[in-house]
């Protein structure tokens, strides 16, 4: 069955580069980022799949009136098991983060690019990788007639960038699982494919707020400099964070809590004039030993030290906020399977651990079901020319169908 899988999916290789590429070229941007949301690369797919050998197709809209059409789309494709037990859901999202600086693109980030046996464009590793390798995983083994035990059903989900309100945790409310369901997440993974994530840290989205008060640059006798507190304030955070969660877990890959100042919000339109209001975001991704709430607490009381050196008042709120949920077991057979799969198929050895967080497994672990996250990436997710490697694209595919094949 190895070999046919194998061979199978290098006879759907251009396939799979093709409809790589389109994805990319669907502007699928999270509309609370500025984008049009997911609308279009919903209806792609749906046209894709309708003639595949799926048993099942449905469609779970999340009403929402940040965008025109006034919902947000995510698709469930179910192929039925032999004698299920359960099904074993694979979850990607459509959506994707802003192109960012288009200088920083050596091509347009919405017209996919082929070179040097890599596909470069925005959603292309993020995560266009794993959701065309899992789509063509399955249209493998449907292609070869051969069904599993279990079964197996593909979500298309809306919303991954910025909570999931309209995604996973709609299909949660929906009570679209069932409770001895498992979950594959390919949305995070290593160059060779040798890291398979069971954990995830807590999320603390930031949003840091200083109010001063405006006036002319050339007078700041007469105004309080909101942007010179926030700076003031946003360092001061920032080695607060740092020199009192410092502790080292080695489960995850990045052994530490990390504490970023990310997103600056325009404050003045002109340069000579003093800003009376200063916006700045922080992302941390804190261990499970800490209590993010404490963290905050011990913020807010850090702000009233810099309201009054600087006079001004300084408000500290959570803009996103996940706790850390229970690690799925090492020991799960839905890691075993797939660290069997990988051993056998790439001859690597195979590292079980946890990561920074922000993918649908920490929400589906909160819910109370095991979760597993792998892919082969080169993690340029985020960046401008994110790209995938064909290779990578060609080689999890049969791993994803032969994984599937034993479920």
């Amino acid at each position: 069955m190895k070999e046919e899988i194998i061979k199978k999916v290098d006879e759907l290789k251009n396939d799979i580069v093709e409809s790589s590429k389109k994805f990319i070229s669907i502007d699928s941007v999270n509309p609370r980022t500025g984008g049009p949301g997911e609308k279009e690369a919903a209806e792609w797919l749906e046209s894709l799949i309708k003639n595949w050998k799926f048993d099942e197709i449905k469609k779970y809209n999340a009403p929402d009136d940040a965008v025109e059409y006034g919902y947000r789309p995510n698709i469930v494709a179910i192929y039925k098991g032999t004698d299920p037990k359960r099904t074993v859901w694979f979850v990607t999202h459509m959506d994707k983060v802003p192109a960012g600086a288009l200088d920083l693109w050596i091509s347009e980030p919405f017209d996919p690019v082929e070179r040097d046996g890599k596909i470069y464009g925005r959603g292309s590793e993020d995560n266009g990788a794993s959701l065309i390798s899992t789509l063509y995983a399955i249209k493998s083994i449907m292609d070869l007639g051969i069904r599993p035990k279990n079964n197996i059903a593909l979500a298309f989900v809306s919303d991954e960038e910025t909570g999931s309100d309209f995604g996973i945790k709609y299909l949660l409310q929906e009570d679209a699982f069932d409770e001895n369901d498992w979950f594959y997440v390919p949305d995070s993974g290593s160059s060779d494919g040798s890291f398979i994530e069971v954990a995830e840290k807590s999320i603390m989205w930031l949003k840091i707020t200083t109010y001063g008060k405006q006036g002319h640059a050339s007078m700041p006798n007469l105004s309080t400099n909101a942007h010179r507190a926030g700076m003031d304030f946003a360092l001061a955070a920032d080695n607060y964070v740092r020199i009192n969660y410092n502790l080292k877990d080695e489960l995850f890959n990045y052994p530490y809590s990390s504490f970023e100042p990310t997103k600056k919000v325009k404050n003045v339109d002109n340069i000579n004039t003093i800003p009376g209001t200063d916006i700045i975001y922080f992302d941390g991704r804190i261990l499970p030993n800490y209590d993010v709430d404490e963290i905050i607490t011990g913020l807010q009381n850090l702000s009233k030290e810099y309201e009054k050196k600087w006079n001004v008042k300084i408000k500290v709120e959570g803009e996103h906020l996940e706790e850390a949920k229970k690690p799925t077991s090492k020991d799960h057979p839905s890691v075993r399977i797939l660290k069997d799969c990988l051993e056998e198929l790439r001859d690597i050895k195979v590292k079980v651990g946890g990561i920074g967080g922000g993918t649908c497994a920490a929400i589906v672990r909160g819910a109370g079901f095991p979760a597993v996250v792998w892919a082969t990436l080169d993690e340029t997710a985020h960046q401008p020319n994110e790209y995938v490697k064909i290779d990578n694209l060609i080689k999890d595919t049969q791993v994803f169908a032969y994984l599937m094949s034993k479920l």
